[in-house]
């Protein structure tokens, strides 16, 4: 009796996961791989779920089996892959793109950033920051660091295109970002680190610099009232982190970083909740830059090309020592 108990909580948490107008037995099915007939004998009670299956079902449709039968505090989360290469690197552009393929590419999804550093989805295409990106990320990822300067990683990487079904679905939903003054710090003083050390010619960094000020550019001319996709928020406070929030109307995922790439997952109900509720508070405590008058929004972007030509000049007077 007890096990039933058991069972008929689980399909309840299931059916909260799925869309109302999908089957649950549909559902079951796809998730066990088995056919109608034996899902409809699990949902009416008839089979019960073996521990394997409940543990596969735990896990295909993201429950804390902990919470849901001793009311616990942990959460399920997946992880991404940890990287130490260029393969890696690609698996894990794969993998967080199939990460985000139960959420529709379109403006019914809705992305929260909370940007610490430049959103990763502006630079995961094939573009010079984008392959500058890779390289510091592997000198940090890596076990025993690159050791090449940024032109030989350069003549020796295939271009990857992998990331760009990421950068397209971020393209494609509506994003609602929040930065502060410091977002573009840590790439700008990535430049500045490799050029110092030799590592990075003066001309790729200026280049590099001036690849920063096109993107700020881009998000400029997006920054306009009328723009429903593009929402940038600008924060003096808060502690920008990373954290990304997807939503639609039936579910919601949540992207904690826990190292430079590395994110766990979960798409447990009440924590996602929590953090969209928290979300919508600090966007209230937030500048709406789209909406904002000429004088604030020119104040943000300016303080922000500013920054850009002073590492760019800081990189020219190095080539002239």
């Amino acid at each position: 009796m007890q096990t039933l108990m058991y069972q008929e909580k689980l399909i309840q948490e299931i059916q909260k996961k799925i869309a109302p107008t999908k089957s649950i037995i549909e559902a079951i099915a796809n998730a066990l791989d088995i056919s109608y007939d034996a899902a409809h004998r699990r949902i009416s009670m008839k089979s019960k779920f073996s521990i394997e299956e409940t543990v596969q079902l735990a896990s295909y449709f993201g429950l804390s089996l902990d919470k849901m039968f001793q009311n616990s505090d942990h959460v399920l989360v997946k992880k991404t892959t940890e990287i130490q290469s260029i393969y890696d690197l690609s698996n894990y552009l794969e993998s967080s793109f199939k990460s985000l393929t139960e959420f529709k590419a379109d403006l019914d999804t809705t992305l929260y950033y909370s940007a610490k550093d430049i959103p990763l989805f502006y630079t995961i295409n094939t573009g010079l920051l984008s392959q500058f990106k890779k390289y510091v990320w592997l000198n940090l990822l890596s076990a025993d660091g690159l050791d090449v300067s940024f032109e030989s990683f350069l003549a020796k990487t295939a271009m990857d295109s992998r990331g760009q079904k990421l950068h397209d679905f971020y393209a494609a939903t509506k994003v609602k970002e929040i930065w502060n003054d410091t977002t573009i710090n840590s790439t700008l003083q990535q430049i500045m680190y490799f050029s110092e050390a030799g590592l990075l010619r003066a001309d790729n960094g200026k280049m590099l610099c001036d690849q920063v000020k096109e993107l700020l550019f881009a998000l400029e001319k997006e920054c306009l009232p009328g723009n429903e996709r593009y929402q940038l928020y600008y924060h003096e406070l808060l502690i920008l982190n990373n954290n990304v929030l997807v939503s639609d109307q039936f579910k919601k995922s949540l992207f904690v970083p826990h190292t430079m790439l590395g994110y766990f997952i979960t798409s447990d109900a009440d924590t996602c909740q929590q953090v969209s509720n928290f979300y919508q508070h600090q966007l209230k405590n937030s500048r709406l830059l789209n909406t904002a008058g000429t004088r604030d929004k020119k104040v943000f972007f300016n303080k922000a090309y500013q920054k850009i030509d002073l590492f760019k000049a800081r990189i020219n007077a190095l080539n002239e020592i």
